[in-house]
């Protein structure tokens, strides 16, 4: 059956930043920098990967080489600036003082010898012409998180996942290779599945830290309230909201994979494998009675690793709408 890729009335905005911030690339020459120190720039950012994300670090080992290392640097770049945020020790102003210091360092074609994820991040992004928009769409992305604790439409909210999560689907296609502006759709629907699925995984840890993702309006036609999360209640009013909020993720996931085809044929199955790896947490939810409360949703490295002979099938079988 052929899934039809739906236009939302939210996907023109971010369609429209996504094209602002590809037409902003401007090449850039190589990092001056000797290969041992540029190899150990790559190791870091691949130990920081592993330790942050076995599910990236497992989609990613699936890339060749070269462009695997430039997946774990791009990683590496994100989990730095999201940890600037979500560690913040400091006053708001500090934190964006921190962040905005760490911006000039990632950004810079030619950062110090010292700062090992902004060097392997700024080879990576020359290497592959990653247009720097992205990356400056996604510190912005990061810097909501300061200022803004809860959305009260879903259309916010997609707006939100797009800075934190499509522009890393963006900047990934780059890498990997893709056919042109048909992709750009399909990343950008991605992105804001996979976020929405980060969502639903912790909505204890994030009430706990004083934010409230899910929308608000949302939360109201099922009559739930502060109290409810704050209490952790799994009833039927939790569980119809729930479904409502995984079925439209699962059709967001089922609208964007065909996109797939539009990559590069080496890198679509270490993309198949990190969306549907995502996927696979909604599941776990259902199977869980929908509490996430009391246990975090995931998917076990055994689990994982049975996917992946039907994800690679997939993933060469999976065309454009």
């Amino acid at each position: 059956m052929t899934v039809q890729l739906q236009q939302y009335a939210w996907e023109t905005t971010l369609l429209d930043w996504a094209h602002h911030a590809r037409a902003s690339h401007v090449p850039s020459e190589r990092v001056r920098a000797d290969s041992d120190m540029l190899e150990a720039a790559y190791h870091h950012c691949e130990a920081i990967t592993n330790i942050h994300s076995r599910t990236f670090f497992l989609a990613s080992a699936l890339l060749p080489p070269e462009k695997r290392r430039a997946a774990r640097a791009l990683y590496a770049f994100c989990r730095v600036t999201d940890d600037l945020v979500d560690r913040a020790a400091g006053s708001q102003a500090e934190t964006l003082a921190e962040l905005e210091a760490w911006r000039e360092r990632a950004l810079d074609p030619h950062p110090p010898a010292d700062q090992p994820v902004a060097l392997a991040w700024a080879d990576a992004r020359a290497r592959y012409g990653i247009p720097v928009g992205y990356a400056e769409q996604l510190i912005d992305g990061v810097a909501r998180d300061l200022t803004f604790k809860r959305y009260r439409t879903f259309d916010e909210l997609a707006a939100y996942s797009y800075g934190v999560a499509s522009t890393v689907g963006l900047m990934a296609m780059h890498i990997i290779g893709y056919g042109g502006e048909q992709a750009l759709p399909y990343a950008v629907k991605l992105g804001v599945a996979l976020q929405v699925t980060n969502i639903l995984r912790d909505v204890a840890e994030d009430y706990r830290a004083g934010r409230v993702y899910l929308p608000a309006e949302e939360l109201e036609h099922f009559d739930l309230t502060d109290a409810d999360l704050q209490h952790g209640r799994v009833d039927q009013r939790w569980r119809a909201f729930m479904r409502f909020q995984i079925e439209r993720n699962r059709r967001l996931y089922a609208e964007a994979l065909p996109g797939i085809a539009a990559l590069q044929s080496e890198g679509r199955f270490a993309i198949a494998a990190a969306a549907e790896l995502y996927r696979a947490i909604l599941t776990d939810i259902e199977a869980n009675d929908y509490d996430v409360f009391s246990r975090r949703a995931h998917i076990s490295t055994k689990g994982k690793v049975a996917r992946l002979p039907k994800i690679w099938w997939r993933s060469r079988t999976v065309t454009l709408d």
